[in-house]
């Protein structure tokens, strides 16, 4: 019996594998992507950057947009931008590293509109500082906001998804989610944390049968919101960003990165040598990308 158990998971192995490369294998252009029409998509960090490219993309797709921010009149731009070709849209102003306002909030979401059926977790701080440089409420507060807030925001509406087994999770996380970065110690830890709850929750829901609710993890290079201003790098504008995080998501696709050579970068990180990784660091001048790092105005 046992060997009939190995051939058969050898088969499905072999079988997965070869669908896998057949999805591959088919263009972009004719995979179909799913509809959004009346599905009630929140967006956390709604109020600028790429959570308003976000939020106006998913609002012309005719969802029924919820902005979360703690910067009320950011999010509220974004909800008058909204607004002015009709869409559908809400705005809260929400601490999402306040446990109990997520809560809150969130419950009031739920009596003003229904059901959060696409979850985008996008919300994000850095500091920017080497770490003994870094103020321990910084630290504290770029944990809470890009990975801690996570835990509330999905226990409060992932319950939903699960009692209908449909839905979907987005987690904007980094490739400094897979790759260490100088001077973003603080950063980088929360984003291997989002990355790390992000591919333990799927686990977990299609241990438990939960196959209905698709998870996208985008993992994107720096981007040029402003939150990185300053940073001597090749920036990704965050409409081409934008752009291929909606393209995924309506594709039902469980990882986006961004460039696309970063899928196999993560491979080679795994075989490459510690002293050659060093070597490319110092020699691209990648580590010193954040020498010259201001970050996003405070007025913005």
């Amino acid at each position: 019996m046992a060997f009939f158990r190995a051939v058969w998971n050898l088969l499905l192995a072999l079988w997965y594998v070869l669908r896998a490369m057949a999805m591959f294998c088919i263009p972009r252009s004719w995979r179909k992507r799913k509809d959004v029409l009346g599905e009630i998509v929140l967006v956390t960090g709604a109020g600028s950057g790429m959570g308003r490219l976000m939020a106006i993309d998913f609002a012309k797709r005719n969802a029924c947009v919820v902005l979360w921010d703690v910067n009320k009149s950011g999010n509220e731009e974004t909800m008058r931008m909204i607004q002015a070709f009709d869409g559908n849209v809400s705005a809260y102003t929400v601490d999402v590293t306040n446990a109990d306002d997520v809560y809150k909030v969130a419950a009031k979401v739920k009596g003003d509109i229904g059901d959060v059926t696409i979850l985008v977790n996008n919300a994000g701080v850095v500091t920017g500082k080497p770490l003994l440089d870094c103020p321990d409420h910084m630290i504290k507060r770029t944990m809470d906001v890009n990975a801690t807030s996570h835990f509330w925001i999905l226990k409060a509406f992932l319950p939903a998804m699960m009692a209908s087994n449909r839905g979907h999770i987005v987690t904007i996380a980094s490739l400094a989610g897979f790759f260490p970065v100088n001077k973003l110690v603080d950063y980088c830890a929360s984003k291997f944390a989002a990355v790390g709850l992000h591919k333990t929750l799927r686990l977990e829901l299609l241990l438990q049968g939960y196959d209905g609710i698709n998870m996208t993890l985008v993992c994107p290079t720096f981007v040029s919101t402003g939150m990185f201003q300053g940073v001597k790098a090749n920036l990704a504008s965050p409409e081409y960003v934008v752009a291929k995080i909606m393209d995924s998501v309506l594709l039902n696709e469980g990882l986006l990165c961004v460039p696309g050579y970063a899928y196999l970068l993560i491979l080679l990180s795994f075989v490459i040598p510690e002293k050659l990784a060093l070597l490319n660091t110092r020699t691209s001048g990648l580590g010193a990308s954040m020498d010259t790092f201001t970050g996003r105005n405070k007025n913005e």
